[in-house]
């Protein structure tokens, strides 16, 4: 088992586009996209993501990363309705969509536990790839 990954995000699209990506990073990993509303617009769904979160947890845990706040706010409401064991191992991460979901996986795939990551889609929110701005002070 590994600890399993779920993207909420606005759109259907683009969580699976996300997913599609990491997957290719972590074939082994259990990621599952809960994006947009069940009739295919813009939104999120306590049920998508309630259902993304039974499917990626295969008793090692899940993490949830999300897009937009009220995605947050919608994950937030479906782990607060998690029962027992499963409450305890689901957890919301705020990190960048893409890099932290790629990351997470990456670290899911090598076997890593719940904390190990979560520590690595938390790795992304700091990450700085090469040139571009890393601050506000580097603008001129």
């Amino acid at each position: 088992m590994t600890v399993g990954i779920v993207l909420v995000s606005h759109s259907a699209q683009l969580a699976a586009g996300v997913a599609e990506v990491a997957g290719q990073m972590a074939p082994n990993v259990a990621i599952r996209p809960a994006g947009g509303l069940e009739d295919g617009s813009v939104g999120t769904s306590f049920d998508l993501i309630t259902a993304a979160i039974q499917e990626a947890d295969a008793g090692d845990g899940a993490i949830l990363l999300y897009d937009l706040g009220s995605g947050y706010l919608t994950a937030e409401t479906a782990v607060e309705f998690l029962e027992g064991e499963q409450a305890d191992r689901v957890v919301i991460v705020d990190t960048p969509f893409v890099l932290g979901a790629v990351s997470a996986s990456i670290a899911a795939n090598v076997g890593l536990d719940l904390r190990g990551v979560v520590g690595a889609a938390l790795e992304a929110r700091t990450a700085n790839g090469p040139g571009g701005v890393r601050s506000v002070d580097e603008l001129e």
